[in-house]
């Protein structure tokens, strides 16, 4: 193999060689290219341009080399093995032949002994020119740049004598003749192994144990991690039919190219709501770096927490940020950064809890100098656009409401954490509980008990039924059933724990009147925190809220996990959901807040009018900084979904259910009677506003409402409240007759609290759930509504057989429910026993939509024999299946004495000639189907034809679609004429009713 062949044929591991090193080892190799003449000076400048990726350079050079020819590329591997010193042989420092007319060619010949002798002695040589007047003061600052290291001036130096014609190479020759040659300059070699070493060993040790929300266990992460389901998001601007379903990534996958919406951008968003497991879930990560099992193609990985940011408030440089903030450089910090920066493609920055970050990203101000100091903010945000570490790797965890489109804008990847899988209950139950019969019977009971299994999907309720589960297992758990139950069983059980001598607790008795100070000083910081978005507090400030030893006994207030762990260290609350909890309470039974504050909990997006401003002169609360603040003031300042979360825990705390444990507390209770009427009103007057915004039905549609996020959040707080009556007399006056609630991150609990609402309809609904996380558990929360259900729309749910089957039990038993949509979910063959009962004993059922899920020829069978005894389907949908020749067979011999179908699609279903027969057939003898969609299967001319011949005896279709076969035409064929004509009837369908 010729020199060229077998360079290209190396290629990949040349890049490998010349970008993995550093930016030292790099420029050694140019220094000898140059000497040796394989690269002009305009070469040298292309592949020298500051700001490049190495790997970009590295492409780039090894291109230039390999058109030059074969000798230039025997000196490029000369070269490289110089330059990692596996050629030993050197040129004598002292002996060369100086070529007096031109000694920029002699500085250039031997450029890299020159470099090896003046790298350390920059500086005076740099003074020296400056005296005899060879060089300008500006000229000498931007050689000193503090960027570049001290080979890096040296080799500057050289290219600033070579392109000067003031006699500047002669007298450098002359000097450095007397200089001695330096050993090799590479101490960023070692210092950023060094620092790689001690960075990962930092990660591995803040990483491997997960601290217990209540902070009093360490365990083992390796130990106890429970797998979270991440999903990609879907492409708004794509079609939902195109996308595959479930597009359910691992951990270890995040970085692929699957979803990738922003190819120029380096962010991935991982997205989930308040208790999913974002930060669990990225401490995993960290912890499979560190230990080297998962992403290797980092060689640094750079932890952060946006709380950690947002103390910062002093103007910080990139250097600053990721050294003295995560870890320091023991040697070479500045050799160190440089190679950061030359290789930002293997560097990993993580950015936990953005949604917590009191500034807003925006993309006004631009800072792009890695050496500059800016504020953290600016900082953080040219870091996620890409103006400072282009190509490195940024992982941003959020709720959903704190990503703004601005954001999106800069996101190469957005995922979201849906919570638990049903098996991923059990798993964590067990991986939490050494002793089997303990596991198995909270396993049991968290499945017996419908609402708790609902929440459990969350982490953070399965944390806490698993830190309840003596009081469980002994008491039960059928009073369990809003998240209001879940925090108040956890706060009793710390009150138990802190209170031992009460033995006689069960869920629900226990008495708070003792721990009322404490919990009135938890809720007063919980509420100035969350009005002055401060989630962390130092030890001045809980002393000036009035916080001591026995306050901070209780458990709720934790050593922050974004600190170190020193005694000195500020206090956070458990979760950003307990601080919510804690208001709550506060908002109740704060002696200074008065029932009209309320009003405010729930229009906080509003800013109260002049005219209201008298209701809350005295609602104000001590700030720990020594200030009054009113309420109404930390409300309106306040985070919009921390003020969602907690009007939805005050909603709860006045359900009847807990009026006791209040009202003890409070003597007399008139405050909180008035403070639960301004609740039912507040919630009764939102829901009564978005009924009324309602547009009329457009002629010839039905009328239909599209619920907005708010929507959602005042059926979670009216369902909080578990008030009948007022659920009913919300919803006695909702005239609509479709109610639209994609795209709302509906999972198990929000699927509770709709049901809650909707059963007390008094008209047939058409419920739409498509694009959420209903799952499983969600479907079985949906029953109790089912019966008010004309229609139900769950595309892209990730529902499984065993949701599908115990949905259908149900809807046999209701008379109204008439139509199914379950495109993009995880169905199989098992189901469709279930479903074939559907079409077999309600003979009003008219649509079920299939597409993209995993049914076979065997469930298609099945289906058939539903099908032979049904009378009244109108639209079946079967698109992206595997039906097969056999299962098309089935499904045609069942439909050839059907008197209603109107619809059929198998796009996508591997159906070849017997099945374009089967259906052939049928077509002759039906008289109702009117369109027949046959897409994307293995259809030939020959199967056409039979279709065709199929069409001569049919009269009722209308539409026959067949495109993107591959089928050629014969012109001269009066049959496939008609095949042609045929074609002209396809049209695109849209989205509803494909699948």
């Amino acid at each position: 193999m010729c020199t060229q062949e077998f360079f290209q044929a190396q290629r990949s591991q040349l890049v490998g060689r010349l970008a993995l090193r550093s930016l030292e080892n790099f420029e050694s190799i140019l220094d000898y290219l140059l000497s040796w003449e394989v690269l002009t000076w305009e070469d040298y400048e292309s592949v020298s341009l500051p700001g490049q990726p190495l790997s970009t350079l590295a492409r780039r050079l090894l291109d230039i080399v390999w058109n030059k020819g074969g000798q230039s590329c025997e000196l490029l591997f000369a070269a490289v093995r110089k330059a990692e010193g596996a050629d030993e042989q050197t040129e004598p420092g002292n002996q060369w032949s100086q070529n007096v007319s031109c000694p920029a060619q002699d500085l250039q010949r031997h450029r890299p002994v020159i470099v090896r002798k003046i790298y350390g002695h920059v500086e005076g040589i740099l003074d020296l020119l400056l005296e005899h007047g060879f060089i300008t003061k500006y000229e000498c600052d931007e050689i000193r740049l503090p960027i570049f290291t001290s080979s890096q001036r040296a080799r500057r130096l050289l290219d600033f004598a070579k392109v000067k014609d003031n006699g500047v190479a002669q007298f450098l020759l002359q000097h450095i003749h007397q200089l001695p040659v330096l050993p090799a300059p590479f101490p960023d070699d070692i210092a950023y192994k060094k620092y790689m070493a001690k960075l990962k060993s930092t990660v591995s040790s803040q990483s491997r144990f997960l601290s217990t929300y209540d902070g009093t266990e360490n365990l083992c992460l390796e130990d106890i991690y429970t797998d979270n389901i991440l999903e990609i998001r879907k492409d708004l601007s794509v079609s939902a039919s195109s996308q595959k379903c479930h597009d359910i990534v691992e951990l270890p996958d995040i970085f692929g190219d699957s979803g990738c919406i922003n190819e120029d951008a380096d962010t991935v968003l991982l997205v989930g709501e308040a208790g999913s497991g974002k930060s669990t879930l990225l401490q995993q990560l960290h912890l499979l770096w560190a230990t080297g099992r998962h992403f290797q193609d980092f060689l640094f990985v750079f932890p952060f927490t946006c709380r950690q940011l947002q103390s910062v408030d002093k103007p910080v440089s990139m250097q600053t940020l990721l050294f003295e903030q995560c870890c320091w450089p023991d040697e070479g910090q500045q050799e160190v950064f440089q190679y950061l920066l030359d290789h930002p493609d293997q560097v990993l920055l993580t950015f936990d809890g953005f949604d917590e970050f009191k500034f807003k990203f925006t993309d006004r101000e631009t800072h792009c100098s890695p050496t500059d100091p800016t504020s953290v903010q600016s900082l953080l945000f040219n870091l996620l656009r890409g103006n400072l570490m282009k190509n490195a790797k940024k992982v941003l965890t959020s709720r959903p409401h704190a990503v703004s489109p601005f954001l999106r804008k800069y996101v190469r990847k957005e995922l979201s954490l849906r919570g638990f899988s049903q098996g991923g209950i059990e798993l964590f139950m067990r991986k939490h509980h050494s002793d089997p019969g303990v596991a198995d019977r909270i396993v049991c009971l968290v499945k017996a008990t419908s609402a708790l299994h609902g929440l459990c999907h969350v982490p953070v309720f399965s944390w806490i039924v698993s830190k309840c589960h003596k009081e469980l297992l002994l008491h039960g758990c059928s009073s369990l059933k809003t998240t209001t139950d879940m925090y108040l069983l956890i706060l009793q059980h710390f009150v138990l724990h802190a209170s031992p001598e009460d033995e006689g607790w069960h869920p629900g008795t226990t008495t708070l009147r003792p721990r009322l100070p404490t919990i009135l000083h938890l809720g007063r910081l919980a509420l100035w925190g969350l009005g002055t978005c401060s989630y962390v507090f130092s030890a001045k400030q809980l002393w000036a809220s009035g916080m001591d030893e026995e306050d901070l006994s209780l458990g709720f207030l934790v050593r922050s996990k974004s600190f170190s762990q020193e005694s000195s260290a500020p206090m956070e609350f458990l979760h950003i959901t307990f601080q919510c909890f804690f208001a709550a309470f506060y908002l109740l039974l704060g002696a200074e807040v008065t029932p009209s504050v309320i009003r405010c909990l729930f229009n906080h997006h509003k800013k109260p009018s002049r005219s209201l401003a008298w209701l809350f002169p005295m609602s104000c609360v001590q700030s720990p900084e020594g200030e009054e603040e009113s309420v109404t003031a930390l409300l309106q300042k306040a985070e919009p979904h921390n003020i969602q979360i907690t009007a939805i825990f005050l909603a709860g705390l006045l359900s009847d259910e807990h009026w006791g444990l209040l009202a003890e507390c409070q003597e007399p209770s008139t405050p909180l009677l008035q403070k639960q009427s301004r609740v039912r009103w507040c919630l009764a007057r939102g829901l009564r506003r978005h009924f009324q915004s309602i547009p009329p039905a457009v002629p010839g549609e039905v009328k239909s409402m599209h619920a907005m996020p708010e929507f959602v959040w005042l059926i979670r707080s009216l369902y909080e409240m578990q008030d009948e009556h007022l659920a009913r007399e919300a919803v006695c006056k909702l005239e609509v007759e479709h109610l639209k609630v994609t795209y709302c991150n509906i999972g198990p609990a929000e699927c509770a609290a709709l049901a809650f609402v909707l059963k007390n309809l008094k008209q047939p609904v058409a419920l739409q759930l498509d694009y959420n996380s209903v799952g499983d558990v969600g479907v079985e929360q949906l029953l109790p509504c089912l019966r008010v259900c004309q229609a139900l729309y769950l595309r892209d749910n990730n529902i499984s057989d065993q949701g599908i089957c115990r949905l259908v039990d149900q809807a046999l038993q209701c008379d109204q429910f008439q139509k199914l949509a379950l495109f993009n979910n995880k169905l199989t063959d098992n189901c469709a026993h279930s479903l074939a009962s559907l079409l077999k004993y309600k003979q009003n059922f008219l649509a079920l939509r299939l597409g993209n899920n995993h049914i076979t020829a065997v469930g298609a069978k099945v289906l058939a024999e539903g099908l032979k005894d049904n009378n009244s389907l109108q639209f079946l949908g079967l698109w992206g299946n595997a039906v097969g020749d056999e299962g098309a067979q089935a499904l045609a011999s069942a439909l050839h004495d059907h008197r209603s179908l109107k619809w059929l699609s198998l796009v996508g279903n591997n159906i070849g000639s017997l099945g374009a027969q089967a259906l052939a057939l049928m077509l002759e003898k039906n008289v109702s189907l009117e369109e027949l969609c046959l897409e994307e299967n293995h259809l030939q001319d020959e199967d056409m034809c039979t279709l065709v011949h199929g069409l001569k005896k049919n009269s009722s279709l209308k539409v026959l679609k067949f495109a993107r076969h591959i089928i050629s035409f014969d012109l001269h064929n009066n049959t496939v004429k008609q095949a042609l004509l045929l074609s002209s009837f396809y049209r695109e369908g849209n989205d509803t009713e494909r699948g």
